[in-house]
């Protein structure tokens, strides 16, 4: 790489030590840091703010007008580190074992590191791609987004117009199957569905026997949706995904992944899998978790009624009535369900730019294939679709097989390849030259 710019991992080593921990938040010292950078550069910059302290940055590399412009978007606030032992201080950008350790490496100051490295180089070296290249430093992406994407997308869409793609988190990283290698490329995910459950029975005195009551029924909805899933849904991105994988695994992995295609197998194959079908479990389901409740006010009083908080993430295309539907099937029909809180995700994926983003990485990593992914969970491409642009995850990351990149994301010793940091920054920068506009009409 040219030295006439910083490295990846060194930007991301300084983006680390800025405690962008959400809430507060407090993003905008590292917002000035990313502006400095850019502004010495020579970019002309803007940032935005809801509130004090809760900045956005947007910049452009300027192109030749002969395609759309393509959005690249990130967030720099980061989780806590609470109640977590780390290894390395969780905000000091320690460099150790050839890795970055810190809060934000993964989930995205790592992608933020790429982005900049791969714009900052364009610059430095003068290549003016097709269309404008956005970059979109956003804030609160970790609570909802409402000093960030929300805020930029219902107050200033004019930042993004005609824009129809962008890159986001998650994806571009590499899963591991019967002995192949494949790089998962979001092009959708999840929607969020917030519930509450009402159980309801007779109160009365502690002192008492008391049977088939609120708690009981609690009881037993908890164990009821502990032990069945919602029932099986195949979307065209997960079939995909799921066909390019068992084309080319060996026997018997082949044959499995093909049965997961079959409702009445899916659920069967899922357990036989058991640790490796955990990630395919969440593409074919809705899922829902019970995470709250609330019930009672004194130790000698019975409740006569609970209330249970479901967490429901359902598939592009479900709505909050069918996740609602799909519970009762399980729990049956007597325990009230509302919904607490729901928030549409993107339609179904245009996949214009998937063939360029795969062939980066193919080439990038010869032997390797990728493969469309359905995030599980959600992101702020849910914001962006509000504007007909179409995210896919694409932070680039060719992390060794041992290396479990889900499990560390919000935990203890959260740490990145130096490596896959410039990887990813490569990679990016191949977008940056590849990117004609003709993806558009694809």
């Amino acid at each position: 790489m040219n030295r006439c710019y910083e490295q990846p991992e060194e930007l991301l080593r300084r983006l680390i030590q800025f405690d962008t921990t959400n809430p507060p938040g407090n993003e905008i010292e590292c917002v000035r840091y990313i502006n400095s950078l850019l502004t010495t550069a020579g970019f002309e910059t803007t940032l935005l703010e809801k509130y004090p302290k809760r900045a956005n940055l947007l910049t452009r590399l300027a192109g030749q007008g002969k395609a759309p412009p393509l959005l690249f978007y990130g967030h720099v606030d980061v989780v806590t580190t609470a109640a977590q032992t780390w290894s390395y201080p969780p905000f000091a950008g320690m460099l150790a074992d050839g890795l970055v350790w810190g809060r934000g490496t993964l989930d995205m100051k790592g992608g933020i590191a790429m982005m900049l490295a791969a714009i900052l180089r364009a610059k430095c070296e003068g290549f003016i791609p097709a269309g404008d290249i956005i970059l979109a430093i956003l804030s609160d992406e970790e609570t909802g987004g409402e000093c960030g994407s929300k805020f930029l997308v219902e107050k200033h869409p004019e930042q993004f117009t005609d824009a129809r793609y962008a890159i986001g988190e998650f994806g571009g990283f590499p899963l591991y199957f019967a002995g192949k290698k494949f790089y998962a490329i979001q092009v959708a995910e999840k929607q969020i569905c917030w519930l509450k459950a009402t159980l309801r029975g007779p109160g009365g005195h502690a002192s008492l026997p008391m049977r088939g009551g609120a708690m009981a029924k609690l009881g037993r909805v908890l164990r009821q949706l502990d032990e069945r899933r919602l029932p099986v849904h195949i979307l065209p991105v997960v079939q995909q995904m799921l066909e390019t994988m068992s084309a080319v695994v060996p026997a018997p992995a082949d044959a499995m992944l093909a049965q997961l295609l079959d409702p009445a197998m899916t659920d069967q194959i899922l357990d036989k899998l058991g640790p490796r079908g955990a990630m395919f479990d969440p593409m074919l389901h809705n899922v829902v978790n019970a995470t709250i409740v609330q019930g009672g006010e004194k130790i000698n009083v019975i409740p006569s009624q609970i209330t249970l908080a479901l967490d429901c993430r359902m598939l592009p295309g479900y709505g909050p009535a069918d996740a609602i539907a799909e519970i009762h099937q399980i729990i049956g029909d007597e325990i009230e369900i509302e919904v607490t809180f729901s928030e549409p995700g993107p339609a179904a994926p245009v996949m214009g730019l998937f063939d360029t983003l795969a062939a980066i990485l193919q080439e990038a990593d010869p032997g390797s294939l990728a493969v469309p992914l359905l995030l599980p969970a959600s992101s702020d491409a849910r914001i962006f679709s509000r504007l007909g642009i179409q995210t896919y995850g694409f932070l680039p990351m060719n992390l060794p097989s041992d290396f479990n990149f889900v499990r560390r994301i919000h935990a203890a010793d959260e740490c990145i390849p130096v490596e896959s940091v410039q990887f990813g920054a490569e990679a990016i920068y191949q977008l940056l030259q590849r990117y004609t506009g003709i993806e558009m009409n694809a």
